[in-house]
């Protein structure tokens, strides 16, 4: 990791004007990189905190941190803990592992009280992707009084991708307990970025975004991470089952919108359907043909989400 925070720029993805890096420290010690903004015009909307998915950076949401400035929020951005500009836990820094899902709540935390509280406008609001939306819920399931209200793409709330999952599961809790948590899991031979093709990709079908975001890992290969351990499969898992336990549903009492893509390949969209009939003060809504990363997708399906954002999250300049 580098010594001091910077963002990264490629040709067609500069960083947003005004950007303000820096390094948060969770309450067990781990570095984690952070930027935000304040838009040029107008403000006091509050401010909206991004949190992406697994293997993402900061970078790849610049073009929503435009988005959210056009909109007249603050904007804070976090990389997790073992990804993007943030501290890996493991000695190889490619492993994607975390010991406990737990752990990201530390993550949060520190980015709102050392970074975004003492020095941006309130109220504060959470957009979230994928892994970072389901860590989001289980903020929410355990009282978390942050965040007004939440705005969660693709929630990671079961996976789409295994066939034999009541296996999968078995078996991560195995190895897990005979001492191969941070061993990666099994898995078919991972491309090098010169061989990944839009072709045949399940997280966009837009080509132009998804070159933009390969150009990003091809210049700057040290934020990427590569697959998970068996621990951080494990950890997502028994997160999964927490999430999926009706009283979960009855906990979670903060304001929220899931949004959901119809043409998923990653994620479960019928568990976020499940989901969202059970909560109390949460509603879903399903972006038909859309894939899994819905702010990296066509205007096509983008447009539509974001004018959720904005019917959703009070103060947008775009409502």
């Amino acid at each position: 990791m580098q010594s001091d925070p910077i963002l990264y720029s490629t040709r067609d993805n500069p960083v947003p004007e005004g950007a303000v890096c820096g390094f948060v420290t969770t309450s067990d010690g781990v570095r984690l990189r952070f930027a935000r903004w304040n838009p040029e015009r107008g403000g006091g909307y509050g401010t909206v905190c991004v949190f992406p998915g697994r293997t993402e950076k900061i970078e790849k949401y610049f073009e929503t941190v435009r988005d959210l400035l056009e909109r007249g929020f603050a904007v804070a951005a976090l990389d997790w803990r073992g990804q993007g500009g943030s501290q890996r836990l493991l000695s190889n820094p490619m492993k994607g592992h975390v010991r406990d899902f737990a752990d990201y709540q530390l993550d949060i935390e520190a980015l709102l009280k050392e970074a975004v509280l003492p020095d941006m406008p309130g109220p504060c609001f959470a957009l979230a992707h994928s892994m970072g939306a389901a860590i989001l819920l289980d903020h929410a399931r355990r009282g978390g009084s942050f965040f007004e209200r939440m705005f969660l793409v693709a929630p990671m709330l079961d996976l789409s991708l295994l066939k034999h999952d009541v296996a999968a599961r078995r078996l991560a809790r195995t190895l897990s307990f005979v001492g191969l948590s941070r061993a990666y899991v099994p898995t078919r031979r991972v491309r090098p970025m010169h061989e990944v093709h839009f072709d045949g990709n399940r997280l966009t079908s837009d080509e132009v975004r998804f070159a933009r975001n390969l150009t990003i890992s091809m210049e700057q290969p040290q934020l990427d991470v590569g697959p998970p351990t068996i621990g951080w499969v494990k950890a997502a898992f028994d997160l999964m089952e927490t999430l999926a336990d009706p009283a979960s549903a009855r906990a979670i009492r903060q304001p929220l919108l899931m949004v959901g893509a119809g043409a998923d390949k990653i994620v479960c969209t019928p568990s976020i359907e499940h989901l969202g009939t059970r909560l109390i003060a949460g509603a879903h809504i399903i972006i038909p043909g859309a894939r899994h990363e819905l702010l990296q997708e066509r205007d096509l399906f983008r447009e539509p989400l974001l004018a959720a954002f904005d019917a959703f999250i009070p103060g947008s300049a775009a409502a």
